[in-house]
């Protein structure tokens, strides 16, 4: 039987190649994408199993099929969700871009929280709003970011020091705002519920967070449902320079 390839097997491959270099740029930095691997050994025994015949193993495998698919959507509801947003985004929205000098004023917030022993909480949108969020719990604020703001905010007992402060683009929108947990049981019982909202945040949206321990005067960036070791002053400012930098110029890196 001759073997026949036209425009319709190539728009196939082209398909499925896009949905695995999303899903695999999805999970990346997490560590969603080795569970992603373990699946795709058990797909790859399961295939043996059924040219060997080792039926044992074949009905094992069907039991674990039967209910696979209702479990998977329990385990990666985060990822889905954000994947879901990020193919519901406008295609030709570079994110929130933030100016210079507004990632500057943040970077002097953050420090001088950390050196007056303040904890806190700031989320810098970037695609994917956090208006859903805001509505349920936030307060509405509209001022350009500045330094003094920030810590202000931030300082008890002040009525708005509780929660997270959203920004979008060089704006506070928000502040007072109560974010997702991540209940994840491979998190250091040691961190507390700011680090948790930090993450929880960032796995359902492609927001970065900011976390300032009062405990431990340390500052942390959260990211895509992973968070970063303490970081200094240096090693903070240029991260944030980068993660803040427009998503087309990341994209085009």
């Amino acid at each position: 039987m001759p073997f026949n390839f036209g425009l319709k097997d190539l728009v196939d491959i082209l398909i499925v190649w896009y949905i695995i270099y999303v899903t695999l740029k999805l999970f990346k930095g997490t560590r969603t994408l080795y569970m992603l691997i373990g699946l795709g050994f058990i797909l790859i025994i399961s295939g043996i199993s059924v040219f060997v015949n080792l039926n044992a193993l074949n009905w094992l495998i069907s039991a674990f099929a039967k209910y696979g698919l209702l479990a998977l959507i329990v385990i990666f509801q985060p990822e889905i969700r954000r994947g879901l947003a990020l193919l519901g985004k406008n295609p030709f929205s570079h994110g929130n871009v933030m100016e210079q000098s507004t990632i500057d004023e943040v970077i002097r917030g953050c420090s001088q929280l950390r050196d007056r022993g303040l904890g806190a909480i700031i989320v810098l949108e970037r695609t994917i709003l956090t208006n859903e969020y805001i509505e349920e719990s936030g307060i509405s604020i509209d001022a350009r970011v500045n330094a003094p703001l920030l810590v202000s905010i931030f300082t008890p007992p002040g009525p708005l020091h509780d929660g997270a402060v959203v920004i979008r683009g060089n704006n506070i929108v928000a502040a007072r705002v109560i974010l997702p947990l991540e209940q994840s049981e491979d998190i250091d019982p040691s961190l507390g519920t700011r680090h948790r909202a930090s993450l929880g945040i960032t796995r359902v949206t492609d927001a970065i967070a900011i976390v300032v321990s009062e405990e431990r005067k340390s500052i942390r960036i959260a990211e895509k449902g992973s968070l970063s070791k303490p970081l200094t002053s240096d090693e903070f400012r240029a991260r944030l320079r980068e993660a803040m930098k427009p998503i087309k110029e990341v994209e085009n890196a």
